[in-house]
Formats: structure tokens, C-alpha cells, sequence
């Protein structure tokens, strides 16, 4: 099977598994899955962003939330410590979900590791493919997730998180948060974030 074939037909198993989500966003006249959204997003902004990039990070952009209603937030305790437990299972378990369906479809060990190892954000700031993942994940939160986001928390902990977004991201990815089509609203709390 070629690159460009399987690569598709890892999309629609990921698309598929996504399905099933019970959370549903409604986005330009249609309803979808929330995570088969979110998946479509990640890919088109990776296309935009980085053209040229590895299979294993395409991959990985796309099943970045696989099944993710799988295991909910409130599952842990509603703190810090309870957070970042959650985060952690949640990467150790997308990487799971996806080596399953990447086996199943003839992908090799080394493009699976890479994309187990990529869901897990090692090497942040030293490895370029997990380093445009995160420019990736932080576009696509800043693009579609962070005004619904900020307009029901307080603006200093909207502040906050907009500052270690930014501090995440690479200069690349900076300058083209700065190219999205953000609202005033959401230019302007960026705007206050990067000068407080």
C-alpha cells in the first residue's frame, strides 16, 4: 500500500474510533463528534503549518485526542496534582488506542514508536516533530478552544495560561498565532498575556 493510501486509510480508523464520542460541536452548519473534529482541525493546521511533515507526525496530529471522552477530567481529583495524573494516563492511553489500529493496518514498529513516543511530548524544544506537534496543538486551542475557554474563567487565569501557551511554543509557532483569525477579544488578552 502506498504512503499516501494507508496514511488515509489510518485517518478513517482514527475518524472511525472517533465516532463514537458522545460530545458533539456544531461548527459551519454541521454537527460533529467533538474529538473527529478536533482531529480534522490538527491535520489542517498541520498541513498549513508544517507541509513537509514526517508521516509519524501526521499521524500523530490526527489521533492526538483518540478517544479522549474514553477516560473524562472529573475522573481524577479537580486540582493540579489531579490534572497533571490525568494528562499523563491520557497520553500513555491515546498511544495505546492508536499502536492498536496502526498494527492493524500493516504500519512497521519504528513509525508506531515514533508516534507513541511523539503523544507523550518527549523531548520538547529538542526534538522538531514534538516540538511542531505542541506549535500544532496550541494553534488549533488559540484558533477554536480558547475564547469559549476564557470567556467562563476569570481573565488572570486566562492570562496565566495563555503565558505558558506561549512559552511552549516555538518562534515559528508564535508568529503564526499571531496570523490566526482571533477576535478582538482574543487578540487583546494575548496582547495583555505577552506584555504582563
Amino acid at each position: 500500500m502506498a504512503t499516501s493510501d494507508r496514511l488515509l486509510v489510518a485517518f478513517q480508523h482514527f475518524d472511525e474510533a472517533n465516532k463514537q464520542d458522545p460530545n458533539t460541536e456544531d461548527f459551519e452548519g454541521t454537527t460533529y463528534p467533538k474529538e473527529v473534529l478536533y482531529g480534522i482541525r490538527m491535520t489542517e493546521r498541520l498541513n498549513k503549518f508544517a507541509p513537509n511533515a514526517s508521516e509519524a507526525l501526521q499521524l500523530t496530529a490526527r489521533c492526538q485526542h483518540i478517544c479522549r471522552w474514553e477516560i473524562p477530567r472529573d475522573s481524577y481529583e479537580m486540582n493540579r496534582e489531579g490534572y497533571l495524573r490525568w494528562r499523563q494516563e491520557l497520553k500513555k492511553f491515546h498511544g495505546e488506542k492508536a499502536s492498536a489500529i496502526l498494527k492493524e493496518i500493516g504500519y512497521d514498529e519504528e513509525t508506531i514508536a515514533m508516534v507513541k513516543f511523539l503523544l507523550q511530548k518527549k523531548q520538547l524544544k529538542k526534538n522538531e516533530d514534538t516540538q511542531t506537534l505542541e506549535d500544532i496543538i496550541c494553534l488549533v486551542f488559540l484558533e477554536f478552544y480558547f475564547e469559549p475557554f476564557a470567556i467562563k474563567h476569570p481573565e488572570d487565569k486566562t492570562i496565566d495560561i495563555l503565558q505558558k501557551t506561549w512559552k511552549k511554543m516555538s518562534l515559528k509557532g508564535q508568529e503564526a498565532t499571531l496570523k490566526l483569525p482571533l477576535s478582538k477579544f482574543s487578540l487583546d488578552l494575548i496582547t495583555k498575556a505577552l506584555h504582563a
